[in-house]
């Protein structure tokens, strides 16, 4: 079935893009959650539209991205959290607190499993087909 993203969804394809999805995919849960609909042709002049325009931010965030990754290789960002003798924290760094931290957008951070001990920790970043990363430093309350 083929479907206008209203989002950008992982694996699958950028907002106001038209993409073939399995009809259970579309129908079951991008539909749903209103991350698609339909690729009328309606649909499809009005994606057409807005594609072009967010190709444009994007490269403008993306180059955001960029600079401040340039600007992390310099300072070490901190985050403070509980943690017992060992070193174990009680609750993990999200990642709403590494992008406050950091400065960086939430959904540009790719990170693999959850922080939960104290240190310098490596912060993979990737927006668009720019990828880089920096160095996190969590520290004891």
């Amino acid at each position: 079935m083929k479907v206008v993203l209203t989002k950008d969804v992982k694996n699958t394809g950028r907002a106001h893009e038209v993409v073939e999805v399995a009809d259970g995919h579309a129908l079951n849960f991008l539909i749903p959650k209103k991350m698609a609909v339909v690729a009328t042709p309606a649909a499809r002049k009005v994606a057409e539209g807005r594609l072009a325009a967010s190709a444009a931010d994007r490269a403008k965030r993306a180059q955001a991205v960029a600079d401040r990754l340039q600007a992390l290789a310099s300072e070490k960002p901190t985050v403070k959290k509980k943690a017992n003798e060992q070193g174990h924290l009680y609750d993990a760094v999200t990642v709403a607190e590494i992008a406050a931290a950091a400065g960086v957008p939430e959904d540009a951070i790719d990170l693999d499993r959850p922080i939960k001990e104290i240190g310098a920790h490596e912060i993979p970043v990737s927006f668009g087909d720019d990828s880089g990363a920096f160095t996190l430093e969590v520290v004891a309350e």
